[in-house]
């Protein structure tokens, strides 16, 4: 990681037609889904900004004018404030962010959309994640984490890998009897869940002329030997469809997990 004290710019991905929850993605994109009073996307935007990083990249795609309109004339809406109706002024957002909207393609899978952000990033090395996973991820042990890899392997990526809990029961069977029944159990595989750290050398890894998943991209990395990852054993959560939904705002009425910042 470069010495740089400059705070990395961080890239959400927010161009994906999210069809598994076509219940909500019919009307609005994914990342607008709402999580209690606001979009999901906004709680992902306030785990970094709890850390100082302010500086965000969306990568805009389906319905992606509902987001640009959203921070732009919605959100600043959901704060109290006043107005002289004689010289109407209308509010500013108490968010200190700056967001940087690129217009990335309908179909553009993620890779390409990574590579159109390109000329977009200024700081020296930059963060990336997923536009519908929430978690409690300690950032600066993350980086602390990519800098050690960096360092002793040379790794340009680190992704945040977990382990899940199974949406299933497990049932374990010995001859014509159950032997075990455990009820959604923690996996013994890791996923990974996003909130990555990337070094600009990741867009050698991305060929203009090809439109692939990142996920592609972090293949040919580690077939490189220069992927690295930091575990986390906190709370994530995907809203991948519609029971995802229903339990993440259940979870945000009575225990949100991921709410690390204060207010």
């Amino acid at each position: 990681m470069s010495s740089s004290s400059q705070q990395p710019d961080i890239v959400i991905f927010c161009g994906g037609r999210g069809t598994r929850l076509s219940e909500k993605t019919r009307e609005m994109p994914k990342p607008l889904i709402e999580l209690g009073e606001y979009p999901i996307l906004w709680h992902i935007m306030k785990l970094y900004s709890h850390y100082n990083l302010n500086r965000f990249i969306l990568t805009l795609g389906y319905k992606g004018e509902m987001i640009t309109d959203y921070f732009l004339y919605r959100h600043p809406l959901t704060q109290s404030f006043s107005m002289n109706l004689s010289k109407p002024k209308y509010p500013t957002s108490d968010e200190d962010w700056e967001i940087v909207f690129v217009q990335t393609g309908i179909e553009s899978k993620t890779a390409r959309r990574l590579l159109l952000c390109r000329d977009q990033i200024q700081s020296d090395f930059f963060m990336a994640t997923y536009g519908d996973g929430v978690a409690d991820i300690d950032i600066p042990a993350l980086m602390k984490r990519h800098q050690e890899l960096r360092k002793k392997h040379g790794v340009i990526a680190t992704i945040t890998v977990t382990r899940p809990y199974s949406k299933y029961g497990i049932t374990t069977l010995n001859g014509d009897i159950v032997q075990s029944f455990s009820e959604k159990p923690q996996m013994n595989d890791y996923i990974n869940v996003g909130f990555m750290i990337l070094e600009k050398e990741i867009f050698d890894y991305i060929r203009p002329d090809e439109d692939l998943m990142f996920e592609d991209t972090l293949q040919e990395v580690a077939d490189d030997g220069k992927l690295g990852y930091y575990i986390h054993d906190g709370f994530w959560h995907a809203m991948d469809n519609y029971k995802d939904y229903e339990d993440l705002n259940k979870m945000w009425r009575e225990d949100p997990k991921w709410k690390i910042w204060n207010e």
